[in-house]
C-alpha cells in the first residue's frame, strides 16, 4: 500500500509538471502583462513607468543585430517562455527597417552579409509576398533565438509565446511563420507550442500571406492588437491592381472583350481601362522603386555584404490575422490628448494597456 501511494504521487507529480498551461483565445490578462514586458526596452523613465509584472524571469538579452534589433527572453512562473521583440528606436538605422518596404516572395533565400544568408520559407502558397525589411530584421534575430529555442526544449519548455509591439510586432509576424514553416520540414521539433500576441503592427505582407498566416494559426494562436485611433497598423501603403488577383477573375478576359466592341464604344471603354489600371501600377512601380531600390543602398552602407533579393511585383499590403480591436472613448482623448503634437500618442505601451485594462477580464 505503501508503495501504491508513493507511485501515485509520483505520477500526480510528473503531469502537474508537464500540463499544459497555454491556452488558445486572447487573454486581456496575458496580453496586459506581455506590454509590461515589451515596455522594458524602453529608457528608463519610460520602463519605470511601466513596472515589471510579478511573476516573470529575464533570462536573456540579445546583442543589437541588423538593422538595429534586439530581442528578450523571459521566463514566466508557470513555466512559459517569451520571446518579446523590440520595435523600432528612435535611431534612423532602426527606421531603416520600416522604410524598406518592397515585397519579396515568402519562400527564398536573401544574402545578409559577406558570409551569411537566410533561406526561409514563411507561407505555402508560392504567390505569398512579405515587408523586405522586416524579414532581413527576421533573419538576424533568428539565429539566437532558434539557439535558445533549442536549449529551452532540451530542458522541457515546450511552451512559448512570441510578443511584439510595434515593429517588433511586425516581426512577429515573420518570425512565427517562420517557426511553423520549420516545424513543417521538421527541422524543429514538433511538439513545441507557439502562441503569438502582435501588438500595434503594421500590415506584414500580401493577402496570400495573410490566407497562409490565418490558416496555420487558426484556432486562437495568433491576434494582433489594435488601437483604432492609432495610424501604425495602417501603414505599410497598400496599392492593389489587377494582378494582384487570383489569376481566375473577372479581368483576364477584358481586353478581348473590349476588342470585341464596336466603335465607339470600344474606344471608351479602352480609354477607361487604361485610366482606372495604369496609374495603381505606375504607382506600385515607383514605390517599389523608392522603398526597395533607393533604401536599398542605406540598407547595404549598414550591412556590410547585404545582397538586395528581386522584388515581389507588388505592393499589395493588407492587415493580416485575428485583431482585437481597442476603442477608445470620451475619457480616452482626455486622458490622451489629440492635438496633433506627438503623432505616436495613440501608439506607445501605455494608450494599448489603458484600453485593454477596459476589457472585460476572463
Amino acid at each position: 500500500m505503501k508503495y501504491l501511494i508513493c507511485f501515485i504521487l509520483l505520477v500526480v507529480s510528473n503531469n502537474t509538471g508537464t500540463a499544459q498551461q497555454l491556452k488558445s483565445g486572447f487573454n486581456r490578462d496575458e496580453y496586459i502583462a506581455l506590454m509590461k514586458l515589451s515596455a522594458q526596452f524602453g529608457d528608463s523613465a519610460y520602463a519605470a513607468s511601466i513596472p515589471i509584472p510579478p511573476g516573470y524571469s529575464l533570462l536573456y538579452r540579445s546583442p543589437v543585430v541588423g538593422l538595429l534589433n534586439c530581442w528578450e527572453l523571459w521566463m514566466r512562473e508557470d513555466g512559459v517562455a517569451i520571446i518579446s521583440i523590440r520595435g523600432t528606436t528612435s535611431d534612423k538605422v532602426s527606421w531603416l527597417a520600416n522604410f524598406y518596404a518592397a515585397m519579396v516572395p515568402a519562400k527564398g533565400t536573401i544574402q545578409i552579409s559577406k558570409t551569411d544568408s537566410f533561406p526561409y520559407e514563411l507561407a505555402d502558397n508560392p504567390r505569398a509576398a512579405v515587408h523586405i525589411g522586416w524579414l532581413v530584421s527576421t533573419a538576424f534575430l533568428s539565429k539566437t533565438i532558434l539557439q535558445k529555442i533549442d536549449s529551452l526544449h532540451k530542458t522541457g519548455t515546450k511552451e512559448m509565446i512570441i510578443m511584439g509591439h510595434s515593429q517588433g510586432g511586425a516581426i512577429a509576424y515573420l518570425l512565427t511563420a517562420y517557426l511553423l514553416h520549420l516545424q513543417k520540414q521538421h527541422l524543429l521539433s514538433g511538439d513545441i507550442r507557439f502562441k503569438t500576441y502582435c501588438s500595434a503592427a503594421p500590415k506584414p505582407g500580401n493577402l496570400y500571406f495573410a490566407y497562409d498566416y490565418e490558416a496555420a494559426t487558426r484556432g486562437g494562436w495568433a491576434f494582433n492588437v489594435v488601437n483604432s485611433a492609432d495610424w501604425v497598423p495602417e501603414t505599410p501603403v497598400s496599392i492593389q491592381t489587377l494582378d494582384d488577383y487570383n489569376s481566375i477573375n473577372p479581368f483576364i478576359h477584358i481586353k478581348s472583350f473590349i476588342r470585341k466592341q464596336k466603335w465607339p464604344g470600344r474606344w471608351a471603354l479602352s480609354y477607361a481601362y487604361g485610366r482606372m489600371n495604369t496609374p495603381s501600377r505606375k504607382a506600385a512601380r515607383n514605390y517599389r522603386k523608392y522603398l526597395g531600390s533607393f533604401v536599398s543602398k542605406s540598407i547595404k552602407k549598414q550591412l556590410g555584404g547585404y545582397q538586395p533579393p528581386e522584388y515581389y511585383k507588388s505592393m499589395d499590403y493588407v492587415r493580416t490575422g485575428v485583431f482585437i480591436v481597442l476603442q477608445p472613448d470620451d475619457e480616452y482623448y482626455k486622458l490622451f490628448p489629440q492635438d496633433g503634437k506627438n503623432i505616436f500618442i495613440n501608439h506607445m505601451h501605455a494608450p494599448y494597456i489603458y484600453l485593454t485594462e477596459k476589457l472585460p477580464a476572463e
